[in-house]
């Protein structure tokens, strides 16, 4: 199975229009295109994932003037989308189809293929007690990394062929949510990847 990308070309940086936030603020945050094809014989869904490996697990570090993040700090997971039940009849997903902008408190239905169900994201529990921002945030929400990480970013994206039409996910699922309902049921996975970084050092 093979997946790529219009919007940005395999290990090589994401334009700011796909992110949630750039140097002035949050930017347009759409969903990159994504399209995939060699799909194995027996198919019945698919599922996708969006994963920062880089993240810094220390939120006291982020966003300082005066700290800046070494590069060979241990990092975490963040999780910028995770959809499950996509059709097996789907290839592509459009630009602009399941995020365009930035939705204070997360989307209350975000779009997406039809019969899709889109999980929540990692930008639920960095927001947990915001006042403005908390709530629960669903579908894509791109990157926003930390402006004074000295490590340049990799987002993820995963594509899973399943042989079920549909997971055994809670109604609030998450990435690990997915992760668990779909053991025994990958037959194939393809995956695509940008970087991105918010440290003026590090743009080209």
């Amino acid at each position: 199975m093979r997946l790529w990308s219009d919007s940005f070309e395999n290990a090589r940086p994401i334009p700011a229009e796909f992110a949630m936030g750039q140097p002035d603020g949050f930017a347009p945050n759409r969903n990159p295109h994504l399209a995939w094809s060699d799909v194995p014989d027996g198919t019945r869904s698919f599922a996708l994932l969006c994963i920062d490996p880089d993240a810094p697990p220390v939120p006291e570090t982020v966003g300082r003037d005066d700290v800046q993040i070494p590069v060979e700090q241990p990092r975490a997971h963040f999780i910028h989308w995770a959809m499950a039940d996509i059709t097996p009849d789907v290839r592509t997903i459009a630009v602009g189809s399941c995020s365009d902008g930035v939705t204070v408190r997360g989307k209350r239905q975000p779009a997406g293929p039809a019969g899709a169900r889109q999980g929540l994201n990692d930008y639920t529990g960095w927001f947990a007690g915001d006042a403005q921002m908390g709530g629960d945030y669903s579908g894509y929400d791109g990157p926003y990394p930390p402006f004074n990480d000295l490590r340049v970013h990799r987002y993820f994206f995963r594509l899973f062929a399943l042989d079920v039409a549909a997971l055994d996910l809670p109604e609030r699922f998450t990435a690990a949510d997915v992760e668990r309902a779909m053991q025994g049921h990958v037959l194939a996975e393809a995956a695509v990847h940008g970087t991105y970084t918010l440290n003026t050092a590090l743009r080209g």
